[in-house]
């Protein structure tokens, strides 16, 4: 199995408050590794210093093989960040014209779409059911559709590797549901490669194979089944809280 992501012995800091430390694990190929952790527990920020947006103060991660500082090749790599709120109803962009711009990211100057381009931006339409939007506004579409047409944008281009960063924080628990559903049918079908941060510990466990468990450092991590059996988790959270987080009683 290939390594997408390695970290090892990483910290971080904003400023002089340190963030992480001391993290280490690893993402295959394949692989569906949920992060969850209480608010403050540097999620998002672990997510930013693997996309190269955060100074890591010591540590090193690697991408495909290649060190962060130098990896060159994000048309691998596709990115769903937080919830970005409701936008504006006249803002100018199809549906359709959302999802092709993430065709169009991992080409070269000058950027064009060719036939094969536009229809794998149809394909991805109704893979996730939104193909009867294609021409609406997205500023005039539910939070929930808002945010399938960014998963459309993330996956368009077939990454390997799909990050997302509490995709579901502002969804109904009924969407939410859906949402969770749908990324996990594209883990088996497609083979894509999760990465899901998420501060919804009660559910991911119905859908991915590991944990990473932060608190600015590394709690846990292994799969769930491990998770169950571990008497330190057991000691940690309790027997009933660490049963409802693994999902497998």
């Amino acid at each position: 199995m290939q390594e997408l992501i390695k970290v090892e012995n990483l910290s971080c800091s904003h400023e002089a408050v340190e963030a992480l430390s001391n993290i280490s694990f690893t993402v295959t190929s394949g692989d569906y590794l949920g992060i969850v952790g209480p608010n403050g527990s540097g999620k998002s920020t672990l997510v930013r210093a693997i996309l190269g947006l955060m100074p890591v103060n010591h540590g090193s991660i690697v991408l495909f093989g290649q060190p962060v500082a130098t990896f060159n090749s994000w048309e691998q790599l596709g990115y769903l960040p937080q919830n970005m709120g409701p936008l504006n109803p006249a803002f100018p962009a199809t549906v359709s014209e959302v999802v092709q711009m993430g065709m169009l990211a991992g080409k070269r100057l000058p950027r064009r779409l060719c036939r094969h381009d536009r229809q794998q931006v149809q394909i991805m339409l109704e893979l996730l059911g939104i193909d009867h939007l294609q021409c609406r506004l997205i500023g005039e579409l539910s939070g929930g559709q808002q945010q399938r047409v960014m998963l459309a944008r993330a996956l368009v281009n077939n990454p390997e590797l799909l990050i997302m960063d509490e995709p579901t924080a502002a969804l109904d628990p009924e969407i939410r549901d859906r949402f969770y559903e749908l990324i996990a049918e594209m883990n088996k079908t497609r083979g894509t490669t999760i990465l899901l941060v998420t501060h919804d510990s009660g559910t991911i466990g119905k859908y991915a194979y590991r944990m990473l468990y932060l608190d600015k450092k590394v709690l846990f991590w292994g799969t769930f089944e491990d998770f169950c059996k571990s008497p330190e988790m057991t000691a940690f959270f309790g027997e009933h809280s660490q049963h409802l987080i693994c999902h497998r009683h």
